[in-house]
């Protein structure tokens, strides 16, 4: 999973810095290159055969994920209002928003599971 939260973080990271540069150099389109740095460091840290720190690390890393998730949140509703017809404030930021909470939700979501099958391979 470590390997798998540092193409992650590059993924966000790359997302915020086309942001930044297509979108106008506002420095709110570098919250999602914030993030991905975030997970790039904790899956680097998490890369490490010592079972407890890479739990530790992975932990803080889909913490991050889902405050992620969890900060776009308005940006996916007003994806939902823009498809339903009606204008909204910011429509790039909602864009930038959505697609940086899918990325943040198919995370966490892989977290989850490899979380998941892990607890059941160390009961069994």
């Amino acid at each position: 999973m470590a390997k798998i939260t540092i193409v992650f973080g590059v993924l966000l990271i790359l997302l915020g810095a086309v942001a930044y540069a297509t979108l106008g150099h506002h420095p709110h389109t570098l919250i999602p290159l914030g993030f991905g740095v975030l997970l790039a460091i904790f899956g680097a840290l998490a890369n490490t055969p010592d079972s407890k720190r890479r739990m530790l690390f992975m932990h803080i890393a889909v913490t991050v994920g889902l405050l992620g998730f969890l900060g776009t949140i308005p940006g996916i509703l007003g994806m939902i209002q823009m498809a339903g017809g009606h204008a909204v404030a910011r429509p790039d930021a909602a864009k930038v928003q959505t697609i940086m909470g899918t990325l943040c939700f198919l995370f966490v979501a892989l977290c989850v599971r490899s979380f998941i099958a892990a607890r059941r391979a160390r009961v069994s």
